[in-house]
């Protein structure tokens, strides 16, 4: 868990200057980030997986914008928008979740076992709510808001309910179609269940 959060520390000072990162900086460490999992029982569900994630989206994100921008691909996509987006788009998991317990049967005996529960402290959404905590601490361009917001893709519950405006901000901003991309490849491809 160190050495993650050593590598999300480094990447985060070497790429991300902009006014109120510092800030930023310090709120994260203040806070669970580098200790909380990134989901509850499915990818990264254990200590520290929510740092974990967020580099892991961060490199794809990297490789997807280099993919599709070529050489130049800075000139089109700053480094820096790609680590504000690939390492901070889950801010919403901050304080998200709490060790519960539940008995669980094994060897016909009945034990505690610990788990994952939300608690949802600021019930904001999700791709809004890391938008909403981000903009307490610095300035977004219009494209990091849009792929931090809709980076949940067709998996966001207000396209579940039957908001189409994740297609307009996908045909709008590239971005954030390529964050939703390395979210789904971080998530299914690279790392482990449970």
């Amino acid at each position: 868990m160190e050495n993650k959060k050593e590598e999300f520390i480094k990447i985060f000072d070497q790429t991300i200057g902009r006014e109120g990162a510092k800030e930023l900086k310090n709120y994260l460490l203040k806070s669970d980030f580098f200790s909380a999992p990134a989901s509850s029982r499915y990818h990264c569900a254990y200590e520290g997986g929510l740092c974990e994630h967020s580099i892991n989206v961060y490199k794809r994100l990297l490789a997807n914008v280099r993919n599709e921008y070529g050489s130049e691909w800075e000139k089109i996509v700053p480094h820096e928008s790609v680590a504000i987006c690939g390492l901070l788009h889950d801010l919403c998991k901050i304080d998200f979740y709490k060790t519960d317990y539940r008995n669980v049967k094994e060897n016909g005996e009945w034990v505690k076992k610990p788990y994952y529960a939300r608690e949802e402290g600021l019930p904001y959404g999700h791709g809004e709510k890391s938008v909403y905590i981000l903009c307490g601490f610095m300035r977004l361009t219009r494209e990091e808001a849009m792929a931090i917001n809709w980076h949940m893709g067709g998996f966001d519950v207000r396209v579940k309910g039957g908001d189409g405006s994740v297609s307009e901000a996908f045909c709008k901003f590239p971005l954030a179609v390529l964050l939703h991309i390395a979210d789904l490849q971080a998530t299914f491809i690279d790392e482990k269940r449970g």
